[in-house]
């Protein structure tokens, strides 16, 4: 992904938008080479994003906790002061949110297609395999 030669940039991930992906993991791996601060932001409970990202090894910077995605969006920019902050989404309710919150927007097929990362094939994981909680001890 052309980040215009800067890597000061704080890079979100709605969660749906990083389920698309044939490697989340692989994503941010690629994504940190290139931004300062990586993460997920969802309007799905906070564990749903914790099973997910344990699941797939993806490491964050930060991500939305119990607020909403606008909300998560704004603290986070006020948080990590880089040049660019940008939102991968799904649909036009996500470019929406970017707009009020300032971020800058990008699909997930504009992303994958400017950083190389594969979408994946098949559907997405099942429901039931979202609502499971494995971070119980």
């Amino acid at each position: 992904m052309d980040s215009g030669g800067s890597t000061d940039m704080t890079l979100a991930f709605e969660l749906e938008a990083l389920r698309r992906f044939a490697d989340p993991n692989a994503v941010f791996n690629d994504a940190r080479q290139w931004t300062e601060y990586v993460g997920v932001v969802s309007e799905q409970p906070t564990y749903v994003v914790t099973n997910f990202t344990r699941k797939h090894r993806v490491r964050q910077d930060f991500f939305s906790g119990p607020r909403g995605v606008e909300e998560s969006l704004q603290n986070i920019k006020d948080q990590f002061e880089t040049d660019r902050h940008v939102f991968v989404g799904t649909d036009e309710d996500d470019e929406a949110l970017a707009e009020s919150a300032d971020w800058e927007f990008l699909s997930v097929e504009d992303a994958a297609e400017a950083a190389g990362w594969r979408i994946a094939d098949g559907e997405e994981e099942p429901a039931e395999a979202t609502e499971q909680r494995d971070d119980w001890p």
